[in-house]
């Protein structure tokens, strides 16, 4: 298959390239930090990706392309890269905050209630995005944690640890996902035939703090030193168990995936 992968420079992008290449045909697509042998894209511009897929002619998309305080690019690239997809089969990667603080998890039958700014514009890309490509998978994930300490939650644990301002809320709950196995499943789901709302995280529901303190001990940090304040209660937890029945990837707990080696 020949693959798009958009926000290719990220995180969970170059993941996906890096577990999508002995099998597919892989072009990353970038923004402004350039990845080796990609080509640049803003997705806010529908005439551009217009013209990348073109040139690229994609079998599959696999759109990870965000910036969390920008409606435009979080929204409006997710519908252009919809609107110009060309038959190309489309995973789209969401977001947990499509929903509000509850003390039960959310399932895939559930109807977005987002509470921020982001979840909004998350929630709003699914929808467009379920209109103008039925077949398309919109993955919903949580918290991503990476293996090279490069993760927003780990780089946060170790200037915390250092004594930085700050501290993690024991009040706010998600359900981590390793970036390996995030990106497998999508992979996976991209050569399926599943469409429609999918859930992708972590099966065990962590507190900042919680999940803080496993990285802290794994990258040999004394978990004393974070600071902790309860902070306003949010409360949001994916059931992925329906999708989990459906894929070979086994999407592990954190207290699985971070019981390892120090990162360096």
């Amino acid at each position: 298959m020949r693959l798009l992968v958009t926000g290719a420079a990220g995180l969970l992008g170059r993941e996906v390239m890096r577990c999508a290449e002995k099998d597919h045909d892989v072009v990353p697509a970038y923004h402004s930090q350039r990845v080796p042998g990609g080509v640049q894209l803003d997705v806010r511009r529908r005439d551009e990706v217009r013209d990348v897929i073109r040139a690229v002619r994609p079998d599959g998309i696999i759109h990870t392309a965000y910036k969390q305080d920008d409606w435009a690019t979080t929204a409006l690239g997710a519908v252009n890269v919809a609107l110009e997809a060309d038959g190309a089969r489309v995973v789209f990667v969401s977001t947990d905050a499509v929903f509000g603080h509850r003390g039960t998890p959310y399932d895939e039958d559930e109807l977005p209630c987002p509470i921020t700014p982001y979840g909004a514009a998350k929630a709003a890309a699914e929808t467009a995005i379920r209109a103008i490509v039925p077949g398309a998978v919109i993955a919903r994930t949580s918290l991503i944690i990476g293996s090279d300490g490069l993760s927003e939650e780990e780089q946060r644990v170790r200037r915390l640890a250092a004594g930085e301002p700050g501290a993690f809320y024991t009040e706010n709950i998600r359900c981590p996902v390793h970036v390996t196995d995030l990106a497998s499943a999508l992979l996976e789901l991209l050569a399926s035939d599943v469409n429609g709302i999918t859930h992708v995280a972590g099966p065990e529901a962590l507190s900042r703090l919680e999940l803080g303190r496993l990285i802290a001990i794994r990258d040999g940090f004394d978990p004393d030193l974070l600071p902790a304040v309860p902070g306003e209660p949010s409360d949001i937890r994916l059931d992925s168990r329906q999708t989990q029945s459906v894929l070979k990837t086994h999407v592990r707990p954190a207290t699985e995936f971070l019981a390892g080696r120090t990162v360096g």
